[in-house]
């Protein structure tokens, strides 16, 4: 479980970026998740809650925005959402590797006191 791993790096920026703040408390953890990124979202979730006991986030909320794949079409050049794992362009019926949405894990904001 990759997400593990993920989340304890994605705590250790959150926990700095806080104490920079001089924060007390962390509330929120707002961040925006890929469908195509490899991360299982439910998984984020629990390894949120794993990594953060005994930290200022532990009581915190993780807010997952997933992040909807679009690809680029180089034969008729238009974005296009992929209906499935086979991206084909619904314009002109080409397939395309060119994925422009959908891969990011980012943090997005942080509510913190």
């Amino acid at each position: 479980m990759h997400e593990i791993s993920l989340m304890e790096q994605t705590l250790t920026i959150i926990l700095e970026t806080a104490h920079q703040q001089k924060a007390v408390k962390i509330h929120r953890l707002n961040m925006r998740v890929g469908t195509v990124s490899g991360v299982v979202p439910e998984a984020l979730e629990f390894a949120f809650d794993v990594t953060t006991q005994g930290t200022i986030a532990a009581a915190a909320e993780l807010n997952i925005e997933l992040v909807p794949t679009l690809c680029h079409c180089t034969e008729c050049n238009r974005n296009f959402a992929p209906i499935d794992l086979i991206y084909q362009c619904e314009h002109c019926g080409s397939l395309s590797n060119k994925i422009i949405q959908g891969k990011e894990i980012e943090i997005v904001s942080l509510e913190i006191s």
